[in-house]
C-alpha cells in the first residue's frame, strides 16, 4: 500500500458496519437502448436482491438512476437516454442502510466511471482507514464506495485504469466481482469468488451474475474464472489479474431451456413453481443416463458420502442421504454447508461429496467444495443454473433442467433435488428401470392433485385458520422428516410465523411441554414401516388439546383436520412436500405478504 502500514484495529464510525449482499450484477453493450436491456437482465436477476437498484448508461456522459424497492417497469428510467452500452445492479443488504444514496451503481469522484458489486470486502474497514488518511472523501455506507475510492487512489500511480482496477482489485480481501463502465463506453469486470459471466449474440455482448438474466437473448457464454478479469472497448480481453498476463477465452453453447419468465396466468410466480412440479420430475427421468455409470460405480465404491448444501438444498441433501442409506446401503451422511467444518480432517480422497444446488453459488459450499478438491475428495454437484461455478469445480456435473426459479422459496427445484436423489440411490441399488417406473407414476399422480380445484380450496382454507397462530408445529419421522423441516422452512419463510419440525420419535423427550389446547400440529403419515410411531406421537398432543392437521393417504380418527395424498410407496415423501408448499402459499396470501420476494431473505447467498 505505497509503503503505508495498514492499522489492524482502526476506529469505525457506527454507520461503517459492513453490509453483506448476495446482489446480482449485469452489463450491455450493443444495437438496443441498453435500459431497457438492463432493466429486464435485473428483473431476471431480482431474486438474488430486491432492496434496491441502480442502472447508469452512457450517452454524452454517464446518467444514472437509482431506486429503494422492488424494480419497477420502464416509466421510472424517465431520466436515462438512450445509449448502447450501460451496467445495473439489483441490491440486497443484510445490514446496512437500504437507501437511494446506497444503491449501486458508484460513481468515482469525476464521474468518469461507475462501479457496481457482488461480495464482500472482508478487510474494507483497513482499506478505508487507509484511504481516509490520504484525504479520501466518502459518500455512503458501502464497502463498494472503498473499491471505487482505491481505483482511484491507484490512478495516481498509474494513469490507465485498466490497471489500477486490476491493482486495487488485488487489495480486496473475501468473495467479490465488480463491474464498471467508462464514460466512453468501455466496461472492465473482475471476479473472485462471486460468478460472472458473459453473453455473446453477434455484436451484442451481456455480463452479468448468472446465465438466466440473458438466456432468451445469447447463444454462447464465456464464465469467467476466479481471478480474471474480462474487459470490452472494441473487442473482448481476458486477462490473469494476478500476472497481468493476456488469456486466451473459450465459449461455450448455452443449453438452458425454458428460461422463459412469465407467470403465465398464475398470481404469483411461487404457484406457478409448484404447479411445475411435476414437469421437473419428468425433466429428471429425461436424462442420458450413460453419463451415470462412472458416477454410480464411484458412489458405491467410496468409502463415505457426504450430501451438503444451505437452506432447502441442505434439507435436500438430507433426504439425498436417507434415499441412498435405505435404498443403496451407502454410508452416506448430510452436513449443512456452513457446519463442515469438522469433518475437514476426517475427509480423503477415498470420499466423494453430493451437492445439490439452484444456483451453483452458494458460499458456504464451495468453500467446502475448495477444501474438498484440495483433499482430493470426488465432487458431484446437481445444479439448476448452467455455468456455475459448483458445477465448474464438479467431477461429476448433472442438471436439473428445472427452468428458472424465481420465487425465493424454493419449491420445483427442491422437488426436482429429492426425486434426482431417490433416482440414483435407485440406480446404486441396482433398481433403476423400478425407480423411474415410480417417479413417472408420482409425476403422474401429482400433476392430477394439483390440477383438482378441491384440494387447492380444502388447503386454502386451513391457511387462514393456521394465518392466525403464533407458533406451528409439524410432526414426521423416517421419509418424511426431512418433509416437515422442509415445510416447515416454508412456513417461516412466506407467513413470517414460528414454525417447528419435531422428529415424532424426540416429542416425549422435549417438545411435548409445548403441547396446550388449540396448537396447531400438522403431521406427515405415509403408509410405511414408521406410520404407527407416528400416529403415536399424534394421539400424545391429541391428549394435551393440541388440533392435528393429517396430511397422509389415509384419514386418521384423531385429525381434526385432513389433507388427503396418493400413496406413491417409496416417493411419498416428495408427494407429501406439494401440500407443505401450497400450505406456506396460501398462508402468505392470507396474510398479504410479498410472496415471491419475501422480507430479509435473497435466493442465491454468494457471500458468508
Amino acid at each position: 500500500m505505497s509503503g503505508v502500514q495498514i492499522p489492524q484495529c482502526p476506529l469505525v464510525d457506527v454507520h461503517d458496519i459492513i453490509p453483506k449482499y448476495m446482489c446480482g450484477i449485469f452489463g450491455y453493450i450493443g444495437s438496443k437502448n441498453a435500459s431497457e436491456v438492463i432493466l429486464e437482465g435485473l428483473k431476471r436477476l431480482e431474486y438474488r436482491g430486491y432492496d434496491s437498484w441502480g442502472i447508469a448508461v452512457v450517452a454524452d456522459q454517464i446518467k444514472l438512476n437509482k431506486k429503494v424497492g422492488a424494480i419497477g417497469d420502464l416509466n421510472q428510467l424517465i431520466n436515462l437516454p438512450k445509449s448502447n452500452a450501460g451496467i445495473g445492479h439489483t441490491r440486497w443488504a443484510t445490514h446496512g442502510g437500504v437507501t437511494q444514496t446506497n444503491a449501486h451503481p458508484h460513481f468515482s469522484s469525476d464521474k468518469s466511471f461507475v462501479l457496481a458489486q457482488n461480495g464482500i470486502v472482508e478487510n474494507y474497514q483497513k482499506l478505508k482507514h487507509y484511504l481516509k488518511n490520504k484525504g479520501a472523501k466518502f459518500a455512503t455506507e458501502t464497502d463498494t464506495e472503498v473499491i471505487v475510492r482505491l481505483i482511484e487512489d491507484k490512478l495516481k500511480d498509474s494513469k490507465d485504469l485498466q490497471e489500477a482496477v486490476r491493482r486495487a482489485f488485488l487489495l480486496l480481501e473475501g468473495r467479490n466481482t465488480i463491474i464498471l463502465v467508462t464514460k466512453k463506453g468501455r466496461i472492465i469486470a473482475c471476479r473472485n469468488g462471486s460468478p460472472l459471466v458473459v453473453g455473446i449474440n453477434g455484436k451484442e455482448i451481456f455480463f452479468s451474475s448468472d446465465t438466466l438474466s440473458f438466456a432468451p437473448y445469447v447463444n454462447r457464454i464465456i464464465v469467467v474464472e476466479n481471478g480474471q478479469m474480462i474487459t470490452w472497448s472494441g473487442k473482448l480481453q481476458l486477462r490473469d489479474i494476478k500476472s497481468n498476463k493476456d488469456l486466451p477465452y473459450h465459449s461455450e453453447k448455452i443449453d438452458f431451456k425454458n428460461s422463459k419468465v412469465d407467470k403465465e396466468g398464475y398470481d404469483h410466480f411461487m404457484l406457478k413453481e409448484i404447479h411445475e412440479s411435476p414437469y421437473v420430475i419428468s425433466q429428471v427421468l429425461n436424462q442420458d443416463f450413460k453419463l451415470y455409470e462412472d458416477f454410480i460405480k464411484t458412489l458405491k465404491e467410496a468409502k463415505n458420502v457426504y450430501t451438503v448444501g444451505s437452506g432447502s438444498a441442505g434439507i435436500a441433501a438430507s433426504e439425498v442421504a436417507f434415499y441412498l442409506r435405505v435404498f443403496a446401503q451407502v454410508n452416506a451422511r448430510s452436513v449443512i454447508g456452513a457446519d463442515m467444518y469438522d469433518y475437514y480432517d476426517l475427509l480423503t480422497k477415498d470420499d466423494l461429496i453430493i451437492a445439490p444446488s439452484q444456483s451453483g453459488e452458494t458460499a458456504d459450499v464451495l468453500e467446502v467444495l475448495e477444501i474438498a478438491k484440495k483433499k482430493g475428495v470426488k465432487v458431484a454437484s446437481y445444479v439448476n443454473m448452467p455455468g456455475s461455478t459448483m458445477t465448474r469445480m464438479s467431477d461429476y456435473k448433472f442438471h436439473s433442467h428445472a427452468g428458472p426459479e424465481i420465487c425465493v422459496m424454493s419449491t420445483k427445484v427442491f422437488t426436482s433435488q429429492i426425486a434426482w436423489g431417490y433416482l440414483i440411490a435407485k440406480m446404486a441399488s441396482g433398481k433403476s428401470k423400478e425407480g423411474r417406473v415410480n417417479l413417472k407414476k408420482l409425476a403422474e399422480e401429482m400433476d392430477k392433485y394439483l390440477n383438482t380445484n378441491t384440494n387447492h380450496e380444502a388447503i386454502r382454507n386451513l391457511a387462514k385458520i393456521l394465518a392466525k397462530h403464533k407458533d406451528i408445529f409439524l410432526l414426521g419421522k423416517y421419509q418424511n422428516f426431512n418433509i416437515i423441516s422442509e415445510g416447515m422452512v416454508k412456513i417461516i419463510e412466506g407467513s413470517y410465523i414460528h414454525a417447528h419440525g419435531i422428529p415424532a420419535g424426540d416429542l416425549k423427550h422435549y417438545a411435548i411441554t409445548l403441547m396446550e389446547k388449540g396448537v396447531p400440529v400438522i403431521a406427515v403419515v405415509s403408509e410405511d414401516l414408521a406410520k404407527d410411531d407416528v400416529i403415536n406421537a399424534v394421539n400424545q398432543v391429541k391428549a394435551r388439546g393440541a388440533t392435528v392437521i393429517g396430511i397422509s393417504p389415509a384419514a386418521c380418527a384423531v385429525f381434526d383436520h385432513y389433507i388427503p395424498v396418493p400413496d406413491s410407496g417409496e416417493t411419498s415423501a416428495i408427494m407429501n412436500i406439494i401440500p407443505l408448499q401450497l400450505l406456506a402459499y396460501y398462508m402468505a396470501v392470507n396474510l398479504g405478504h410479498n410472496v415471491d420476494k419475501p422480507r430479509n431473505i435473497a435466493k442465491s447467498v454468494t457471500v458468508k
